[in-house]
């Protein structure tokens, strides 16, 4: 155990977070992103969190890791055409938790273009988040 850490980090986040450079990506999705199968099809590295969510994970990790200042660092996945008129508040929350880190605004991806860009992560991070449409991946940036 360290001082300091978030005991909701676990030993193999922490190492992944440490390994990542500048402009590499890390997923943090909800139950239902399929990080095993693009993980096992892209290499990524894929961790487990189930027991907890995604707004927690993100709280902790940008306290240890800076957001890329340089370009789009927080991207999300948009809703489809059928659900156009659904209200996703988790991304209010992301939204609230990501701007205390960076001055960029989120960008979103259509659902394929979101698992496409998942294909090139560093790592996912499959959480047992519930909300639908929470899945986020981050861009690291440099540490000063």
């Amino acid at each position: 155990m360290l001082k300091g850490i978030n005991k909701i980090i676990s030993p193999e986040l922490l190492c992944t977070l440490a390994k990542m450079g500048h402009g590499d990506e890390i997923i943090f999705s909800d139950g239902n992103f399929p990080g095993e199968s693009i993980g096992r099809e892209s290499g990524a590295i894929v961790l487990r969190s189930d027991g907890t969510g995604v707004p927690e994970l993100l709280e902790a990790v940008l306290e240890l890791i800076p957001l890329d200042a340089y370009d789009n660092n927080v991207y999300l996945m948009d809703k489809t055409e059928q659900d156009r008129d659904l209200k996703v508040e988790i991304w209010d929350t992301y939204r609230d938790i990501t701007s205390k880190h960076t001055d960029k605004d989120i960008v979103f991806l259509e659902r394929f273009e979101f698992y496409e860009r998942a294909k090139k992560a560093y790592a996912i991070v499959v959480t047992g988040e519930s909300a639908i449409y929470a899945n986020v991946i981050l861009k690291k940036g440099v540490v000063k």
